[in-house]
C-alpha cells in the first residue's frame, strides 16, 4: 500500500512539474519563466532548463538577469554533453562579462569544453589542436589561476593524443612492410614531438627498421644500409641501456655484422665477375672491331677497283675515234 501511495504521489509530481514546465513555455511572464527555468536548472533537468533559457534570452536582454541565464545556459548545456555549443556559450560570457567574478570560471568551462570535445586518437584531431589552443589562452590569460595545473595535465594528455596518433601512422607503414618509409615518418615524430613518452617504442620501430632495409636491400644500397642499421643499434644501446631495446639491438647488430661479413665476400665475388666479364667484353669489341676493320678495307679495295676499271673504260672511249662513214654501190 505505502509503494502504490509513493506510486501515485511520484506521478502526481511529474504531471506537475510537465504542467509547469508547459505553462512556462507559453506564459509570457518573465519572472515566471526564469523561476522555472532556475527550478529545473536545479533540479539537473537540462533539457527543461534549456527549453525555458531559450525563451529568455530576448526577455532578460539588457537586464541584470541576462549575465546568470547565459552562464546557467551554458552550464545545462555542458551538463547535457553539448560541449561545442557550451564552450561558445562559455567563452561568450568570459569575453563579454569580464569584470563579472565568474569570468574566470567561464573561461576555464570554455577550455574545458573544448577538452571534452577532442575525438579519439584515431579519428581527425583537428578538435584536439583547437582546445589544445584554448587550453593555452587561458593559462595566457590567467597565469596565476589556481586550475593552471589541472589545465596544465590536459594539455599534456592531449598533446599525447596527438603523439600517439602520429606514432601509431608511422607504426602502420612498418606492418605494412613499407620499412623506408617508416623510418622516415618515425623519425618525423621525434622531430615533432620531441619530449614524447613514446621515444623508446620509436627508437626500436627505426632500428627494426633500418634492419630489414639492410637484410633485404638491393646490391647498390647494401653497404650504405648496413652501415645506417649498425649505427642506430648503437645509438639505441647508448639512449636505452639495460632495456629490452637495448638486449634487441645488440642481437640486430650482430646479426648485421654477419651480413656485411657475408656481403663482403660476394661483393668481392661479384666485382671479380663483373671484372672479368667487362675484359671479355673489350676482347670481344677489339675482336669485333678489328674485323670491321678488315671487312672495310676488302669493301674499300673492290670499290677502288670498280672506279678504277669505270676511269679506264671511260678514257677509251674518249680516244677511240668515230668510225668512217660507209656507202653501199647500187648495182
Amino acid at each position: 500500500m505505502k509503494k502504490y501511495i509513493l506510486g501515485l504521489f511520484a506521478v502526481a509530481v511529474v504531471a506537475s512539474c510537465a504542467s509547469r514546465q508547459e505553462k512556462a513555455m507559453k506564459s509570457a511572464d518573465k519572472e515566471f519563466i526564469l523561476k522555472a527555468a532556475n527550478d529545473n536548472f536545479a533540479k539537473k533537468r537540462w533539457k527543461n532548463a534549456l527549453a525555458l533559457y531559450d525563451r529568455l534570452a530576448n526577455l532578460v536582454a539588457g537586464t541584470d538577469d541576462f549575465p546568470n541565464v547565459g552562464f546557467n545556459t551554458a552550464y545545462a548545456n555542458y551538463y547535457d554533453k553539448s560541449y561545442k555549443l557550451a564552450g561558445h556559450q562559455f567563452k561568450n560570457f568570459a569575453v563579454n562579462f569580464p569584470k563579472d567574478p565568474r569570468a574566470e570560471e567561464a573561461a576555464y568551462m570554455s577550455a574545458l569544453c573544448y577538452y571534452e570535445g577532442s575525438m579519439d586518437y584515431n579519428l581527425d584531431q583537428s578538435s584536439t589542436e583547437l582546445a589544445l589552443n584554448e587550453l593555452q589562452d587561458f593559462l595566457n590569460n590567467y597565469p596565476n589561476s589556481e586550475r593552471a595545473k589541472n589545465i596544465n595535465q590536459l594539455i599534456e594528455e592531449l598533446s599525447y593524443k596527438l603523439e600517439f596518433k602520429a606514432y601509431e601512422n608511422a607504426r602502420q607503414y612498418f606492418k605494412m612492410g613499407q620499412y623506408k618509409a617508416a623510418n622516415v615518418a618515425l623519425e618525423n615524430v621525434l622531430e615533432d614531438f620531441p619530449s614524447t613518452k613514446l621515444r623508446p617504442k620509436i627508437y626500436d620501430y627505426i632500428m627494426k627498421a633500418r634492419y630489414e632495409l639492410a637484410m633485404n636491400s638491393v646490391y647498390d644500397l647494401k653497404d650504405e644500409r648496413i652501415e645506417s642499421a649498425l649505427t642506430y643499434t648503437k645509438v639505441v644501446e647508448k639512449e636505452l641501456p639495460n632495456t629490452e631495446y637495448s638486449k634487441t639491438a645488440a642481437d640486430m647488430r650482430s646479426k648485421l655484422e654477419k651480413e656485411k661479413t657475408n656481403f663482403v665476400v660476394v661483393k668481392k665475388q661479384t666485382e671479380a665477375r663483373i671484372a672479368a666479364l667487362t675484359a671479355k667484353q673489350k676482347k670481344e669489341a677489339a675482336k669485333m672491331a678489328e674485323k670491321n676493320k678488315t671487312d672495310q678495307q676488302i669493301k674499300d679495295q673492290i670499290s677502288n677497283e670498280k672506279k678504277a676499271m669505270q676511269m679506264q673504260r671511260d678514257s677509251a672511249a674518249l680516244q677511240t675515234p668515230p668510225p668512217a662513214a660507209t656507202f653501199k654501190i647500187k648495182r
